[in-house]
């Protein structure tokens, strides 16, 4: 079965946000930017094709903060970024099930060896949200299945 990417929007980019902006950030970001887009905020003179684009992008900008002003939803789509640009950027060594890694019980995580003598870990906490792992050594990055 093919896994498919979606390619999602880039939140951050359409609030002129960066992920480390604070919640405070990124709050008056989206408020500054919402008041200036809101329908109810056009000028009457405004071409009829530019209100459309005004709308879709007021839409944008709310969809936006639905994601990167809760906590939880923040967090997951920092995740979803973070694997994207890793896939891009990283080659992928292998893909590995976690029952193939080495289980250590005192750091309650699995390892694996890489060909470069580093290793990948991936603790407990850590086994429902990631999907990819980087080597503590160098650039290769193993997909956990």
């Amino acid at each position: 079965m093919a896994c498919e990417k979606i390619i999602q929007k880039d939140w951050y980019k359409i609030l002129d946000a960066k992920p480390s902006d604070s919640l405070a950030e990124l709050k008056r970001k989206y408020q500054r930017l919402a008041l200036q887009y809101h329908p109810d905020k056009q000028k009457a003179d405004v071409p009829a094709g530019e209100v459309e684009e005004r709308v879709q992008r007021f839409i944008e900008i709310d969809q936006a903060w639905k994601i990167l002003g809760n906590e939880e939803t923040k967090k997951e789509y920092d995740l979803q970024q973070r694997e994207a640009n890793l896939t891009k950027e990283w080659p992928l060594h292998a893909q590995i099930s976690l029952e193939d890694m080495s289980w250590n019980e005192d750091e309650q995580c699995y390892t694996l060896s890489c060909r470069c003598g580093g290793n990948y870990t991936v603790f407990r906490s850590e086994t429902r949200d990631v999907s990819l792992v980087c080597c503590d050594t160098c650039s290769l990055v193993i997909e956990i299945l």
